[in-house]
């Protein structure tokens, strides 16, 4: 699983122009499924996004989770993100997950951050969606489950 995650004031995301996810102060999450991925890589994940310490404390540190700042959450599914650019100029995207698998995972993903994070909101998986923020730093992480996972 790979995690794109972007410290924002706001962010939301629009299907159609219509407006299926809006958040205030917290991460937009742009978040890609793997062939490999399962419901305990997710947790995993989730687990550490939430408590990433990237916003800033009265020292103007980066000493705060997500969840020590009431912070909301936007996450987009984008297959791209497992993007195979190493041949050709055409990007192959074989290691992404299935759809119907991938959109299970994101949902759980989703269902799992809402434990503990309350504002939690979504695109719509496969849309074409439209994405509009306002990166506060800007700040953006990249997590990948190779990584962090072991």
């Amino acid at each position: 699983m790979r995690l794109v995650i972007q410290r924002v004031l706001n962010a939301n995301v629009k299907v159609n122009g219509e407006v299926t996810g809006k958040i205030g102060k917290g991460f937009l999450v742009l978040l890609g499924a793997g062939m490999n991925d399962t419901k305990e890589i997710a947790e995993k994940m989730a687990d550490k996004m939430m408590r990433l310490r990237i916003f800033s404390d009265e020292n103007d540190k980066t000493n705060l989770s997500i969840q020590d700042v009431g912070g909301e959450l936007l996450v987009v599914s984008q297959f791209t993100l497992y993007a195979d650019c190493r041949k050709g100029n055409r990007p192959s995207f074989t290691n992404a997950g299935k759809p119907q698998e991938a959109n299970a995972l994101y949902e759980y993903f989703m269902e799992y951050c809402k434990k503990t994070i309350p504002v939690v909101e979504s695109g719509v998986f496969g849309a074409d969606m439209k994405v509009e923020l306002c990166n506060d730093g800007p700040f953006t992480i990249v997590l990948d489950s190779d990584e962090i996972v072991k």
